[in-house]
């Protein structure tokens, strides 16, 4: 019971990660973002070896952007934060809790808007640029595990009003996943067939990275 308590305080405080005051660059957002970190293989992990600087991190797994506490929640891991840079993720936790693959219209508005203004992506996005931000927005791989089913679509939709939120402001990027990620390679993949394998990781480091070295 200890065990757990002591697992669920770690989770909501965002246990072990953090954004340095002086990190050019920050990376927040959910398991995407967050997994292989405990063996030093996560984008941020891999982000940091590249670009030889310290690169903060605050991603956690569950994260969601309109729904979690602590650090659970997108926006919060990002309070106070005044990077140059911040690469982030998110959505899908939201998606998987609150809507099945075929009704999901709701959810979507709630997260943002089919013109790409209004919700909390963008919310969240024009509040990292009024602290002086830009943001690198990655956009979700297709897994093998969702591959050629009905759950493809509400991510389509999502990249759709990505596109046209990014569209708006040069200092964001939209980057897409599925640009070096194939749902038939399943090297990129972890034992879930969802998350990244530490390759995977790689990939979405390797994706990111021209952006913020093209900036140096």
């Amino acid at each position: 019971m200890i065990r757990w308590t002591v697992l669920a305080l770690c989770l909501l405080a965002a246990c072990g990660r953090t954004a340095s005051q002086d990190a050019r660059v920050v990376v927040a957002g959910d398991s995407v973002m967050a997994w292989n970190s405990m063996t030093g293989g996560s984008v941020a992990d891999v982000l940091q070896d590249r670009l030889g600087e310290p690169v903060g991190d605050v991603s956690l797994s569950f994260a969601q952007i309109a729904g979690g506490v602590g650090g659970l929640n997108i926006p919060t891991q990002l309070d106070g934060v005044q990077a140059e840079w911040v690469v982030l993720n998110g959505g899908a936790n939201d998606l998987s809790r609150n809507c099945d693959c075929s009704d999901c219209g709701p959810v979507l508005d709630r997260l943002i808007s089919d013109d790409g203004m209004r919700g909390a992506i963008p919310a969240l996005v024009a509040d990292l640029r009024g602290r002086g931000s830009q943001v690198i927005w990655a956009d979700y791989y297709t897994a093998p595990r969702f591959a050629g089913t009905t759950c493809e679509a509400p991510y389509q939709a999502l990249e759709e009003r990505l596109l046209r939120m990014a569209a708006t402001d040069e200092g964001v990027t939209l980057v897409d996943m599925d640009d070096v990620f194939s749902p038939d390679d399943l090297s990129l993949f972890a034992f879930d067939r969802t998350h990244p394998s530490q390759k995977g990781s790689a990939r979405i480091a390797g994706l990111v990275a021209p952006v913020l070295e093209r900036d140096r």
